[in-house]
């Protein structure tokens, strides 16, 4: 789907990205992991830069409106399907069919309140189930996620992560929770200081490697498996 060779990339002037070279293949479930500030973010932002005709992004800074019901912002998810007409309409007054789709987005989402709410009222968690909700509903093939589950307990994050398997080909998602990481994605990719030190299928990686990782020392074993996939 994606092939980096020597990818170089700044986030305010700074050295985010160094020499990266990355493969991802379409129908892959890949988690992206690190410590702060070492890249994952900029790589992710890069990435739906260069995917974004088929691809949907969920961002740490979710680009909600808060003056707007939960209703619009999720709908702002489909604004490219619609003629602007329709969305200035809608807008003003909701149609059945989308008020239908976001209805029932929204209640596997587990966001048990009227999706007429304005967004200033609702919790952090509320908030990101939103900004989940706003990219499922651009129906793409690919979902590019930074941490959309932070702000959740792990039983609602893994129930969330199933729904977006569930509805997108490939996933690229950077996690903080490295257990998901080792669970539940085909590929770990390992970060630190904008190298690539980890790239390990799913059979082959265990916890030693991210605590390695995060610890700043990565094995050989783990070295070895660069470029794997």
């Amino acid at each position: 789907m994606i092939t980096f060779e020597n990818l170089t990339l700044k986030y305010a002037d700074k050295l985010a990205i160094d020499r990266l070279s990355l493969t991802i293949e379409a129908g892959e479930k890949v988690a992206i992991i690190g410590t702060s500030g070492a890249g994952k973010s900029t790589l992710l932002a890069h990435l739906y830069l260069l995917l974004k005709d088929n691809a949907a992004y969920c961002s740490q800074k979710q680009g909600l409106v808060d003056s707007l019901s939960a209703y619009h912002n999720v709908y702002m998810g489909a604004l490219a399907r619609h003629h602007w007409v329709y969305n200035l309409v809608n807008l003003i007054a909701p149609f059945k069919k989308p008020l239908n789709e976001i209805n029932e987005l929204c209640r596997e989402l587990a966001l048990d309140f009227p999706i007429s709410k304005k967004l200033s009222t609702l919790s952090g968690g509320q908030r990101q189930r939103v900004a989940l909700a706003r990219a499922l509903y651009q129906e793409k093939s690919t979902f590019i996620g930074d941490e959309p589950f932070s702000a959740l307990d792990p039983i609602m994050g893994k129930r969330l992560l199933d729904l977006v398997f569930a509805r997108h080909e490939t996933v690229i998602m950077v996690l903080h929770d490295k257990s998901s990481a080792l669970s539940y994605f085909d590929r770990v990719i390992g970060l630190s200081q904008g190298q690539l030190k980890l790239d390990i299928p799913h059979e082959e990686i265990n916890s030693s490697h991210i605590d390695e990782l995060y610890s700043g020392s990565v094995s050989d074993l783990a070295s070895d498996t660069l470029n794997h996939a």
